[in-house]
């Protein structure tokens, strides 16, 4: 009994030679092949259309980053009055006041 199976796993393990099925096998192999690659082919343009999307991202932001540094440096808080008064506006109904901060902190 196990000589049987041993000799029908044989046979259907072993590939086509000759017959019938032998060019139906070789189309369906040739097939699953361009089809493996076409789609490896397609996830390799997504993935670098990926890496490129966040490549630009990134460089957008540390130009933006860099912007806000630069501009936040440019900055710089108007000195106290030497007379000691300070200076006051009026922004939507109250009193703003600059110039009474401490200095050099």
């Amino acid at each position: 009994m196990i000589g049987q199976m041993q000799d029908r796993l044989t046979r259907a393990a072993q590939t086509p030679r000759s017959g019938v099925w032998a060019p139906v096998a070789w189309l369906g192999g040739l097939l699953a092949g361009l089809a493996a690659v076409t789609i490896g082919a397609l996830l390799a343009v997504f993935t670098a259309a990926a890496v490129a999307v966040i490549a630009v991202v990134a460089s957008v932001l540390f130009f933006v980053t860099g912007l806000a540094v630069r501009a936040r440096r440019a900055v710089r808080p108007r000195a106290a009055r030497e007379d000691g008064l300070i200076e006051a506006h009026k922004v939507n109904g109250t009193w703003v006041a600059y110039g009474w901060e401490r200095q050099n902190r």
